[in-house]
């Protein structure tokens, strides 16, 4: 039955997902955003992870979501704004989405499965763990996020007069 749940929650995040990028009204946009992140919030409870669903509950569906309707709602210059697609482009993406899925697929499926999973049952084992084992992949992914939130803040400024 929980087989059932997960499949649902798995197929409502993929199609939210997809109207993300397709939805044209820039608001219903972050209105499907916010429902793929809730729904993965219940893809991490239904995997026991209840911890981690509140943390995407609390971070992103909460904060992020929040902060860009109001990004969005309070700025004048994008009332009633339209995200514009390139249809000629979708081929290529399809194609390129589907390669890095392949290649995630046999990386996933190629490796070798733990004998135990590891599993943090409190706060203090998750703190442990993202300051000992999982250090260098935490600090690579804030670099990551860092460039992001810089190229961004380039690209919107390249527009301003």
């Amino acid at each position: 039955m929980s087989a059932v749940f997960f499949a649902f929650v798995a197929i409502v995040i993929l199609t939210s997902g997809i109207m993300v990028v397709q939805s044209r009204d820039l608001v219903h946009s972050v209105f499907w955003l916010a429902l793929m992140s809730m729904t993965v919030a219940g893809a991490f409870v239904l995997l026991d992870a209840g911890f981690v669903g509140a943390v995407q509950v609390l971070l992103y569906t909460g904060g992020v979501v929040t902060l860009m309707l109001f990004g969005v709602m309070l700025t004048v210059r994008l009332l009633k704004a339209q995200v514009l697609h390139e249809s000629r482009n979708q081929v290529r993406a399809a194609i390129v989405a589907v390669v890095v899925f392949g290649m995630l697929a046999a990386a996933i499926l190629g490796s070798p499965l733990p004998s135990s999973p590891v599993v943090a049952t409190t706060v203090e084992d998750v703190g442990r763990a993202f300051l000992t084992d999982w250090m260098l992949p935490f600090e690579v992914l804030s670099v990551l996020l860092l460039a992001a939130m810089v190229g961004a803040i380039s690209l919107a400024r390249r527009n301003d007069p």
